[in-house]
């Protein structure tokens, strides 16, 4: 949600198209990833969970408070020109060139962090850092520079999700805790520590959601907690559970 004011906000005062707009929102928010990491969040990291999870509550409420002052409560959109109209015709299928884009850039965003996660020094780095901090330290890796890195790389991947959020669908300051919901949830269905699980995780709820506003428009939302409820039922463990190693 903070990323697609970024954008806007560029999109606004530049006059950048928000495909351009992003390429220069990505690195600020890496940076701010990266300050906010080192200068507040290592700080209150340890043993209790509860400090972490009170402080990034506490920044929740502030940044909405602040973009409410800022923006207002109105619902803004970005706009991606004739784009959004568009569409491919595949024999008797009829695509969108945007929810094509979508996918395609989640299949991108997903395939760059596994081989940044299994095939990099930096990669090696967070395995072991999340497994065993103590151990990692002793080995030379500092812990509170990766978790930094981390922050920062979570922020890029939030601002490419926000280059869609804002180009197809309305957003305002208040939005970010319900898209939070059906990321843990899209989490959850593909099991915790799969990467590519947390892919089908999301296409499985937004399938859901696309068949719940076919029958009726009322249904949209409530059928994608229903696909959520089911997994749990029949895979507890999610579809695709891996352990980070």
């Amino acid at each position: 949600m903070l990323a697609a004011y970024l954008i806007l906000t560029l999109v606004t005062a530049l006059g950048l198209h928000p495909f351009v707009a992003v390429l220069l929102a990505a690195p600020i928010m890496f940076a701010v990833g990266w300050l906010l990491q080192t200068y507040l969040l290592n700080r209150v990291l340890g043993a209790d969970i509860l400090p972490p999870l009170l402080v990034t509550f506490g920044l929740s409420v502030v940044t909405q408070n602040a973009l409410l002052e800022g923006f207002t409560a109105d619902s803004r959109k970005l706009s991606a020109g004739a784009i959004e109209s568009q569409a491919m015709h595949l024999g008797p299928v009829t695509l969108g060139v945007m929810p094509v884009l979508t996918l395609a850039s989640a299949v991108a965003v997903i395939f760059a962090l596994d081989q940044l996660f299994y095939r990099t020094a930096l990669g090696r780095a967070f395995r072991a850092t999340s497994d065993d901090p103590v151990t990692a330290q002793l080995m030379g890796i500092r812990p509170e520079r990766v978790f930094a890195i981390a922050t920062g790389i979570a922020l890029v991947v939030a601002t490419i999700a926000a280059l869609y959020l804002g180009t197809r669908a309305n957003f305002d300051p208040t939005i970010g805790p319900a898209r939070l919901l059906y990321a843990f949830e899209a989490v959850i269905i593909g099991g915790l520590g799969s990467l590519w699980g947390t892919l089908a995780g999301g296409m499985v709820i937004g399938v859901a959601q696309a068949l719940g506003a076919a029958v009726n428009p009322e249904w949209q939302i409530l059928s994608g907690h229903v696909a959520f409820v089911l997994v749990l039922l029949l895979r507890p463990r999610g579809l695709f559970p891996r352990a980070i190693d």
